[in-house]
């Protein structure tokens, strides 16, 4: 039987066996979620704030950009925020998303997702080739 307790920004969940504790930080949870959610069919690339726009234009890679997570008593609340791709359905990417981020986080934390939300932050448009 395994007990979850909440510390800052990391999360435990305390095994019954004296093995020691599963720690798992907010941050990896993020990375998971934008992991999953970039994998969709659609989704152009994760939109984060300014300051994780002008970490990105310095060559450093930011996996969590554009997602916020929330952890409370075992229950994870995720926030996105994404660039969709011209001519895709936003209703069917962003349902996707939600059950690939979900069925991400469930399998790798075991932790229980209570809600995705997804916001459309804009549309990428390919740019024709000059001939």
């Amino acid at each position: 039987m395994a007990t979850e307790v909440q510390n800052g920004n990391m999360y435990s969940i305390k095994e019954a066996r004296p093995l020691g504790d599963i720690q798992i930080a907010d941050d990896v949870i993020a990375i998971i979620a934008g992991l999953a959610a970039t994998e969709v069919d659609g989704v152009a690339k994760m939109c984060g704030n300014i300051t994780n726009e002008l970490v990105s234009k310095l060559g450093m890679k930011n996996l969590s950009k554009g997602v916020k997570v929330e952890v409370t008593s075992g229950n994870v609340n995720v926030d996105l925020s994404i660039e969709i791709k011209y001519g895709y359905n936003v209703r069917e990417v962003s349902a996707k998303i939600k059950e690939k981020v979900e069925q991400a986080i469930e399998t790798m934390t075991g932790l229980k997702v209570s809600s995705v939300r997804v916001r459309i932050a804009g549309v990428a448009v390919e740019k024709e080739a000059e001939v």
